[in-house]
Formats: structure tokens, sequence, C-alpha cells
């Protein structure tokens, strides 16, 4: 009797399926699906009776349509209620966990990337890092939903993660302390003349972070602006209507993408609203092994259209857009991978990834040291004087008048110039901050010490990337480039 009703019941929710199959479907097909559902029901009943310990319908039956899911692609899944709350509130920018975008690849969790300012960022987990045991337990076996179930836990718990990193002889364990991810996706700070836009991930608040961090640029550099560097490295993706809104941002005109389901006639375009919030300045985007599917969104528009110059390493490849369906109240959704993408000139990424226009690896600049000064024509003696208008009468010794400073007087010229920021940014503080009258001498230390670390030099911040220097030098170079045009 009870093996009856699971039949009934298999093929009376499956009927409805069949219900909005092809009509032309021949009886033959739908003969055979009948069958495979036979056996399904066979299977389950099989499972209910002589497996060793007792299961739960529920629980068999969720892992029988994950497993379903997870078949397609790496990127389809099942989501019961609860997982896909937890994916609601994360799609608003904070949620409970380690910190890290991951996807499934031969059995073993793969690190698409850690999120910035996390738990896994801080504990030196990377991009391409292979995830193989959680607290010691082996995740070969584990479906990508229960692993991430692992992953999760109450703040301020320990996760041991074992890593397999390329280039290391061994496995590894990095011990990671759970705590609230809280994502703000859009930071910015200027670089020299320059906009730096980091953003890590493509949720609700995206979009309107991009044009709350340009205005602030604008406002902070004024007309010098010469250009931004949007960096999207490690940035896993996220919401398709954000990576447009992103895109449309920097340009004026036309398509941003195309999507294409299965059906020729399902297409869907997707263009640019007028207006370039940053009216045609030079733009460079850096991208990596970890920026994904939004990401390359982005990045695969502002290049077709030579309005950006992408730098850095080919992207992760995930060119395929996954619709959530919800399946009725307290039964979960289902992510199911419902069309392939297209940049605006009609090329899939899938597999393949964005290829920058300048391939640069991520290094790290060491300011060379020489012990001898510098030789130039005017350490020559019996050099021929300068007979510029500004610079005549003027001898070797006047270097200070013409802005030049002795060798000697550089280390002393930069701390100075260091301690003239330090000072604008404490009178600026204390402006904006009404409350600063009442704080004690302890918090003022504290907030002194927290300025000492913000005084990065721009020239500072790029020695410790490589792949940043160069993407603000090349911005210079195509600001000149831009206003010589302009002139002519």
């Amino acid at each position: 009797m009870t093996k009856a009703l699971i039949k009934y019941c298999a093929i009376a929710l499956v009927g409805l399926g069949l219900g909005a199959m092809d009509r032309t479907a021949s009886a033959a097909d739908r003969s055979d699906t009948y069958r495979q559902l036979n056996l399904f029901s066979d299977v389950f009943a099989r499972i209910r009776s002589n497996y060793v310990e007792e299961v739960e319908d529920k629980e068999m039956i969720e892992a029988a349509i994950n497993g379903m899911l997870t078949s397609l692609d790496p990127h389809s899944s099942y989501l019961n209620a609860e997982h896909f709350e937890d994916m609601q509130v994360q799609t608003k920018g904070e949620f409970g966990g380690l910190g890290i975008e991951v996807t499934m690849e031969s059995g073993l969790v793969k690190v698409i990337s850690p999120i910035d300012d996390t738990p896994a960022a801080r504990a030196g987990v990377e991009a391409g890092d292979y995830i193989t045991a959680l607290d010691g337990e082996p995740v070969r076996g584990l479906t990508l939903s229960e692993a991430v179930d692992l992953m999760r836990g109450a703040p301020g718990t320990t996760l041991t993660v074992t890593i397999a990193r390329r280039g290391e002889v061994a496995p590894f364990d990095i011990d990671i302390i759970r705590d609230v991810i809280k994502i703000k996706s859009v930071r910015h700070q200027v670089e020299g003349n320059t906009g730096y836009i980091r953003i890590t991930s493509f949720n609700e608040q995206t979009g309107a972070g991009v044009k709350t961090a340009v205005a602030a640029l604008k406002e902070e550099i004024g007309d010098e602006l010469n250009g931004v560097v949007l960096d999207l490295r490690s940035n896993p993706g996220g919401l398709l209507d954000q990576a447009i809104a992103v895109s449309d941002a920097f340009l004026d005109r036309g398509e941003i993408l195309q999507t294409r389901g299965r059906d020729p006639q399902d297409v869907q375009r997707y263009h640019a609203k007028r207006g370039d919030l940053i009216n045609g300045l030079p733009i460079i985007v850096l991208i990596n092994g970890g920026s994904a599917s939004a990401s390359e969104i982005v990045a695969g528009a502002l290049q077709d259209y030579n309005r950006a110059l992408i730098v850095g390493t080919p992207s992760f490849g995930k060119g395929s857009v996954q619709t959530i369906i919800p399946l009725g109240r307290g039964r979960g959704a289902m992510r199911l991978t419902t069309a392939r993408y297209y940049t605006p000139s009609g090329r899939s990424i899938q597999a393949e990834g964005i290829e920058p226009d300048l391939l640069v690896e991520p290094a790290k600049v060491e300011k060379y040291e020489s012990s001898r000064s510098r030789r130039t024509e005017a350490s020559l003696r019996g050099h021929l004087d300068n007979t510029n208008e500004d610079d005549k009468g003027l001898s070797d010794d006047d270097s200070e008048a013409k802005g030049e400073l002795p060798i000697d007087l550089e280390a002393e010229a930069e701390a100075a110039r260091k301690e003239k920021i330090k000072r604008e940014k404490a009178k600026k503080k204390a402006k904006n901050d009404k409350s600063a009258k009442d704080a004690d001498s302890d918090a003022d230390s504290d907030a002194e010490d927290d300025d000492d670390e913000e005084i990065k030099s721009s020239t500072d911040r790029a020695m410790e990337d490589y792949q940043l220097a160069y993407a603000l030098d090349l911005i210079k170079g195509l600001s000149i480039m831009q206003k010589q045009a302009a002139e002519r």
C-alpha cells in the first residue's frame, strides 16, 4: 500500500510537469518518463524499508531534487526554505559565515574568491584554493549546499579549513573565526588625481554605491579628475541588474548585454541609457581569475565599446545566468541555469573568461636604493648653463629655488608632507565631528594612530600592488593623450 502511494504521488507530482512539456512529444517519450518515475519510486520505497538507519522522507526527497539539479551544471541547485531565506539576506548585503564565494569542482569546494574585509580574506584564503576538509571532515562526497552549511555557524566560533593550493607541497590548515558578514560592496579613494573604485560584489546596493563613489571623487578632486580605476579583482559576481547598472554608469548608449535561453526566440537585450558619469574620462578595469559572472559582464561591455582598458589576468569564465524560481511557501526555491549571456559584440565568455587588453601578473614594486648619487649633465665640470629665461642667473646651488630638493633633504620633505596631510585630516575630522571635544585623551591617541595608518601615500599603496600601480600610470598617460587630442 505504501509503495503504491509513493508511486502515485511521484507520478502525480511530475505529471504536472509533463503537462507543461512540448505538446508534440510522442506517446513513447511520455511512457518512458513514467517508467523512470516508477524506478524512482521503487528506489525510494526500498531505502525507506531497508536502509540501515531510519531516514526522513523530506531529507531523501530534497536530496533527490538537489541531485537532479546539480547534475545539470555546477551552478544549478535546490534551496530548501532555510537556504532560500539565507540567499535573500545575502543579496541584501549581510549574512553569516566566513566570507567566501565558492563552487564545486572535481568533488572539492573551490574558492572563487574571498570577499574583502571578511574572516576568510583576513585569514589568507585565496582565489583558486581548494577546500578539502572542514574541521577535519573531508568535503568530497558532499554537495555544495552541504559544504556551505558546514562553513556557516554562530559568530565567534572557529572553523578549521583544510586548503590545497597550487605551488604548495601539501594541504594545510587555516583556523577561521566565523563572523556576521556585512558587505559594503563599493569603496573608493583618491589616488593623486585619479579615482579608485573597488567593487567587492554585486548586491542590491552596488549600482547606487558606484554613483555615490563617483560623486564623492568629483567633489574631492574637482576638475583635476583624470580618470577612474575600477577594481573588479576577486569579485565573484552577484545580481544581474546591478551589473547592468554599473555598466550603464560609464556607457552613454548601446547594448550592454543580451541573454539567450534554450528557445531561439528567448532573447533579452539590455541597453544603456544616455549619460556617462565621468563624461568620457579614461577608465582602467582590473580583473583576475576571481572576477566572475557580473564582474565579467561589466568588463566585457566596457571592453567591447573601447570604453575601458582591461588590465590584469584572465577572468573566471562564468557566462551563464541563473534564475531563482520559488517553489511555494515553505518549499524553498530552485536555482536553475536558464540562459547564457553575450557581450555587446556577441561573444560568449563561458569557460573562457575575459582576456585582458594588457596582461599584467600580480607583483610588488620594490624601490631601488642606489648608494651612488645620480650622475647628470649638471654634475659635469664645465657644463653649459641653461639659457631658459625663468632659470637665468641661477646656479646649481640654487636647486631649491627651482623646485628640486637635494638628495639628503628628500626624506625630510617626505616627512613634512605626511605631517601636513596628518594635520589637515585632523582639522577636517575635528570640524565634522562635533563630539570630538568630549572625547578623552586616550580616544584622541587612538584616533591619531588610526590616522597614521590612513596617511599612506598613493605611491606607497601602489608599491604594494603592481597591477594597481600599472593602472594608475596608464590613467595618467591616457589623460595626457586625451587632453592633447582635444587641443588639436
